[in-house]
């Protein structure tokens, strides 16, 4: 297996990273202070073609590979993870759409998508539907040619950002013949009547990400609306989730990475006993391993997302890669701020911004512990 990147594969990250250096990281400590969407950075983005990058070239995108998108999602996550974060969430609508959309809902919603003119969206925690997606009480009832949606979701990204597209709404459309519900995918428009966006969440770190609360009272949109067959839901989130263990793994690399960035320069530059700490063993022990950290990360997310692009089985690989990725990310912060000592507590240095987002990257986009059942369970341990 040739884990050296090809020439355009090179090209890619290089100019991701030179763009995100040089905007995104150029913000990111701004935005943690200020919580606000850079809206300037995003045009950046559209005008060079990240907005689209996955979507096929018919409907204005640059049709990479999810090889070449984990390439540029690490990047961004190395400049900035809360950013990127947001990115990924667009890039998961922009996929649903490929995959599940109707021609016509492809032909309406992927352009505006590709050029960044819309964010996407995507709604199915609610309250009592975390990790138990399967606990999702929002409803839609169909009333002729409408769906009436009534319930609240919480926790959800880019849904109040002024250029949302709307919300990929998850909500129940019936039940079985075993009185199972029926979980469907729905496009709610921003704009919608009866579609009410609650304010934003002051959270404890991912300052600059829209989150909010969304709520549907007698909501009605067209049957139209509806992506991909009644009651499969659950299958297009579950495989909306995939991805976002890839681009997880590839977020918590571009953590990882920033943490080795940031420590290893201070390290060098920070003299105590009349020499860098650097040259500490204890310092430098850290720092190595962080950096196997970062690359035991990066393995495991290209991995999963070549048995993507190749077409074969990759759940359990995305799965371990978000959790290998977001665990080491977790820790090669920890082990930065204590490099850092007292000025990893000072917020002019950026180590301290990490501190306050590394640990949601255990959370989204499935727990360190629904990740550690999903892989036991795909060996046998049930």
């Amino acid at each position: 297996m040739d884990f050296t990147l090809n020439e355009e594969q090179q090209m890619i990250k290089d100019s991701a990273h030179k763009f995100a250096q040089e905007n995104i990281a150029a913000y990111a400590e701004e935005g943690q202070e200020t919580g606000k969407w850079p809206y300037h950075i995003w045009n950046q983005m559209s005008e060079l073609g990240y907005t689209a990058v996955i979507v096929p070239e018919e409907f204005g995108g640059g049709a990479m590979s999810y090889f070449d998108s984990i390439l540029i999602m690490e990047e961004f996550a190395r400049a900035d993870d809360a950013f990127a974060t947001s990115y990924q969430v667009h890039n998961i609508i922009c996929d649903m759409f490929m995959q599940f959309g109707t021609d016509t809902q492809k032909k309406t919603y992927l352009p505006m998508l590709a050029s960044g003119e819309k964010m996407g969206a995507f709604a199915l925690t609610e309250a009592n539907a975390g990790s138990d997606a399967g606990g999702v009480q929002t409803r839609a009832v169909r009333d002729g040619d409408e769906w009436v949606i009534n319930g609240t979701k919480i926790f959800i990204t880019n849904a109040g950002v002024d250029n949302s597209l709307g919300v990929v709404l998850m909500c129940v459309t019936g039940e079985n013949e075993k009185g199972r519900k029926e979980i469907s995918s729905i496009l709610v428009p921003k704009g919608t009547p009866g579609f009410i966006i609650g304010n934003k969440f002051q959270k404890v770190g991912w300052n600059i990400m829209d989150t909010r609360e969304l709520m549907f009272e007698d909501c009605r949109v067209p049957v139209e609306n509806l992506i991909g067959d009644e009651g499969k839901g659950l299958a297009q989130a579950l495989h909306g989730l995939n991805l976002g263990r890839i681009d997880f793994g590839a977020i918590g690399t571009g953590v990882c990475q920033a943490a080795v960035d940031y420590s290893l320069e201070y390290a060098q530059q920070r003299v105590q006993f009349g020499k860098p700490i650097a040259s500490f063993q204890a310092v430098a022990f850290m720092l190595a391993d962080m950096n196997v950290n970062t690359e035991l990360s990066r393995l495991m997310t290209w991995k999963a997302v070549t048995l993507k692009d190749q077409g074969l089985p990759h759940d359990t690989e995305a799965t371990m890669a978000k959790l290998v990725a977001s665990e080491n990310a977790v820790k090669n912060v920890d082990m930065g701020f204590q490099i850092h000592g007292g000025y990893g507590f000072m917020k002019e240095y950026p180590i301290s911004r990490l501190y306050q987002n590394a640990k949601i990257l255990t959370i989204g986009e499935g727990t360190t512990e629904v990740c550690k059942i999903v892989i036991s369970r795909a060996m046998g341990c049930r």
